[in-house]
């Protein structure tokens, strides 16, 4: 039987993004197994193996230590077929991976929004840009989520096999899609939100890239709407950080720090619109589910956002730094329901090209190109053995 590895820096990335395509290798016959740091027990998975990978490339004593492990794993297990993700995860697996490369495995990488890009700091260029261009020699193909980071990649000759885009890592529309209007009411009243209140909703880890301490600006720069309340999901260092900046500016009973959760598909829909505030992002799941329920979207303009996000479309795009500015855009939209009607409808038709479906499909393609390369080489090897 055929064996598939899919390696990360952490495992609740695969819990997050990759089940749909781990399923997909078991229905083709492949065994598949992960390896990555965390105790998550994983569905589609025959095989774990929990890593000490830390997230910087910079823990050299860590790193090293899992890239032993790993290389040690590869060569007892013989994949034939290698997909890592994550800066960290993604280096050590291809750097581990180099013997199995050299006698057939095939090595796919996902960028899921290289660390440099526009407006990025220097730090990021110096320490991730050298790395992924140096390891994409030993990638058979790189997968971007974004137009920026595909055409980067081209544009500066990646040395990988080939370069190839997807349209992120899919949402699922059976799970989110807008509610009706009664049934969205009485979750409404379950979370305390009154009628005439409108819910701003952001799901994001708190730390430095999120950037939540700009919504809670912004939302204390609403003067005139005291039933605008901001409900920020997920955990994080920073959240102290925001709880005080909520309370400095007197928006404290408006934002609601609700923790990290495991339905975000039953809080969306009751939602009025969507908010995201983050510096750099790949192409945000979060905001592909917000649209996908049917909401406008009032976000910080990058990458990842501006392909998800048309300005004045489906949504707003505001400059990373512009508290008065993204406060009007969320005033343009609390004042007028039919605005955010024609919004969301905009959302929910432009969330159909980042369905599970379409993505699986994309990946399905990349994926059987790699296998029927693996049948060919070992039925040349066959033959040979013949001659």
């Amino acid at each position: 039987m055929p064996k598939v590895l899919f390696c990360a820096t952490v495992d609740y990335h695969f819990e997050k993004f990759h089940l749909p395509y781990m399923q997909w290798f078991r229905e083709q016959g492949w065994e598949v197994h992960v390896a990555a740091s965390g105790k998550l027990a994983l569905p589609y998975t025959d095989r774990k193996f929990d890593l000490p990978i830390a997230r910087s490339p910079l823990k050299l004593a860590r790193n090293w230590s899992a890239y032993r492990r790993l290389a040690a794993i590869m060569e007892e297990q013989d994949y034939d077929l290698i997909h890592c993700h994550t800066p960290v995860g993604g280096m050590l697996a291809r750097l581990a991976g180099r013997r199995l490369r050299k006698r057939g495995a095939k090595i796919l990488y996902t960028a899921h929004g290289f660390h440099f890009c526009k407006g990025a700091p220097l730090l990021n260029w110096l320490l991730y840009y050298p790395i992924e261009r140096t390891m994409a020699a030993a990638t058979d193909c790189l997968i971007t989520i974004n137009e920026e980071d595909y055409e980067l990649a081209r544009r500066r000759r990646f040395p990988a096999g080939r370069i190839e885009r997807v349209s992120g890592v899919g949402v699922n529309l059976e799970r989110y899609h807008p509610l009706p209007e009664a049934e969205r009411h009485l979750r409404r009243r379950e979370l305390g939100l009154a009628a005439d209140d409108m819910a701003m909703f952001f799901a994001a880890e708190f730390n430095a890239n999120k950037n939540q301490q700009l919504l809670i600006h912004a939302l204390a720069g609403m003067r005139g709407y005291p039933g605008a309340k901001l409900l920020l999901a997920g955990d994080g260092g920073r959240q102290a950080v925001c709880r005080e900046l909520a309370e400095r500016l007197g928006v404290a009973d408006r934002v609601l720090f609700l923790g990290y959760r495991h339905d975000i598909d039953r809080l969306l829909p009751l939602c009025d619109l969507a908010v995201a505030s983050s510096l750099r992002e790949g192409l945000p799941v979060n905001i592909m589910e917000a649209m996908a329920c049917g909401l406008p979207v009032v976000a910080t303009r990058n990458r990842g956002h501006n392909e998800l996000v048309e300005d004045a479309v489906n949504g707003y795009l505001v400059t990373a730094g512009d508290e008065q500015g993204f406060a009007r855009r969320l005033e343009e939209l609390c004042r007028s329901r039919s605005l955010r009607r024609r919004m969301g409808q905009a959302s929910a038709q432009r969330a159909k090209r980042y369905a599970l479906p379409e993505v699986r499909a994309q990946l399905a393609d990349i994926y059987s190109r790699y296998m029927a390369e693996d049948r060919n080489e070992a039925e040349d090897q066959h033959h040979r053995a013949y001659l």
